[in-house]
This record gives structure tokens, C-alpha cells and sequence, in this order.
């Protein structure tokens, strides 16, 4: 599941929402929307996207979070590192093996410590 799965079936859910209602709501298959929500389906579109967040009647801070959310919930990524430093060659291999062997917790830790990293005030543009 990606984190805009995730968030997704957590607003439909409090909303008392069947994912068939929804999808039929939003226009699209209620397959296509359980793909979405368990992350086998890539990022939807953004006007599906905008009929989402009109069918869950969301403003401000949740509209923008699910937007954020979408955007950051690829579920195949790839990272092209020519032209980087070898190290984030090694760094790219190293999560490619191991992602799924790590906790929740542990994915937490290095995704806080990577945005750390990423807003540093002395960090090169």
C-alpha cells in the first residue's frame, strides 16, 4: 500500500463509503480504485484526483495532503544515478535490497533523516 492509499481508504472509510460507491462517485471501476488504494495501480490523474478530493468533500490542509501524498506514492520507482557520486550508486542498491526487509519503524527513521538532510541550511543547491 502507498501513503496516498493508504490516507485514501482512511477518508473514504470515515466517511462510511463502500470503494463501489466511490468509484462509481469519481467515475472510475471499483477494481481500479481498490488497485489504487493498495498501490498497484500508478498515481492518479490530476483530475481524478481533484474528483476525489470533491467526493470526499475535503478542503484546505486534507486536500492538500492528499495531494502531496499522491505525489510522493509512486509504487515503482527508479533512481538514475549517472553522473552522481558513487556512493549514491551504492546508497540506490542498498534500498533496492533491502526495503522490504525493513520495519515500519525503521523506514520512518531514514525517511525523517533524509528530510533532515535534504533542508540543511549549509546543503548544496
Amino acid at each position: 500500500m502507498t501513503p496516498f492509499g493508504e490516507r485514501l481508504r482512511q477518508l473514504r472509510s470515515e466517511r462510511g463509503m463502500s470503494q463501489k460507491e466511490m468509484a462509481q462517485k469519481v467515475g472510475v471501476s471499483a477494481a481500479y480504485l481498490s488497485a489504487l488504494e493498495h498501490g498497484h495501480r500508478g498515481l492518479p490523474s490530476w483530475a481524478l484526483l481533484q474528483r476525489i478530493i470533491a467526493c470526499l468533500n475535503i478542503i484546505w490542509d486534507d486536500a492538500d495532503e492528499l495531494q502531496r501524498l499522491a505525489l510522493q506514492s509512486a509504487p515503482k520507482v527508479s533512481i538514475d544515478t549517472a553522473g552522481m557520486h558513487p556512493l549514491a550508486t551504492e546508497l540506490a542498491n542498498l534500498l533496492q535490497q533491502s526495503i522490504g526487509d525493513l520495519s515500519p519503524e525503521d523506514l520512518d527513521h531514514l525517511i525523517q533523516r533524509v528530510r533532515a538532510l535534504r533542508n540543511r541550511p549549509d546543503r548544496l543547491a
